[in-house]
């Protein structure tokens, strides 16, 4: 390739073949810099304060031999203003079983991180209502089923977020809570004439029907909300606790 000189020339050198070796060499030799990722912050810092205000749940679960203490402590914005909030800031679990701590001490610590982020964390307790034990689920207090006790934690999660105001609860209206307490009347109703008739059969149906559930013995699992309140009322399944049904 030819190469136009436009310049006046005021002198020259030639290099020889081994300056051009030590040239390359040097040039090879000195360190490259390492690409560093640019890292953008979504949100300020915002430092843990003095203090928090907390709550503590308990889960007891056949799983396991001792209680479990869920305690979550909440950062409150804008205190005093009419935007107050209170959001998660930490979570911890506190037992006296140690067979899970190594686990139960990563959840914790992974959730108070996605706490401190911001934005909506809601979808932490849906994914963790999500996960199953293999070895099956449990029923807890009031008949609702319960597939594992991460689970449970994440039950509690989400009891939590909406007694604080950052979900809405799944609540009825008010003609399905009329409509739900007259299905449910009905049926204590209808089991209270069969006990008179047949009270061998209903001592023993009360007998097998889980201590703790609030409904009706003999209840079904509900599909919808996971709760042991599913009667047969005019040969359909109808649920006293959400209201579903499966004739519609």
């Amino acid at each position: 390739m030819t190469t136009k000189i436009k310049q006046k020339i005021t002198g020259y050198s030639v290099a020889t073949p081994g300056e051009k070796s030590a040239a390359a060499a040097t040039v090879d030799s000195a360190p490259a810099t390492p690409p560093t990722a640019q890292v953008i912050q979504m949100h300020e810092s915002l430092e843990r304060p003095e203090t928090l205000v907390g709550v503590t749940f308990k889960i007891k679960s056949p799983l396991f031999e001792h209680a479990l203490y869920v305690t979550l402590n909440d950062i409150v914005l804008n205190a005093g203003t009419p935007n107050e909030q209170r959001r998660p800031f930490e979570i911890f679990i506190n037992s006296k079983n140690m067979d899970h701590f190594q686990w139960i001490v990563a959840l914790t610590r992974v959730m108070s991180a996605v706490f401190r982020k911001g934005g909506d964390i809601a979808f932490i307790a849906d994914e963790m209502k999500a996960v199953f034990d293999p070895r099956g689920g449990y029923f807890k207090a009031g008949g609702v089923y319960m597939p594992s006790i991460v689970a449970e934690i994440g039950a509690v999660l989400e009891q939590h977020l909406t007694d604080i105001g950052l979900i809405k609860g799944p609540e009825l209206d008010e003609g399905r809570r009329q409509l739900v307490a007259e299905k449910r009347a009905a049926y204590e109703a209808a089991g209270a004439s069969a006990e008179a008739g047949a009270p061998g059969t209903a001592q023993a149906t009360a007998a097998a029907a889980p201590a703790a559930s609030s409904f009706p013995p003999g209840s079904q699992l509900c599909g919808k909300c996971n709760t042991l309140a599913m009667v047969l009322m005019d040969n359909c399944q109808t649920c006293l606790n959400c209201g579903y049904s499966k004739c519609g």
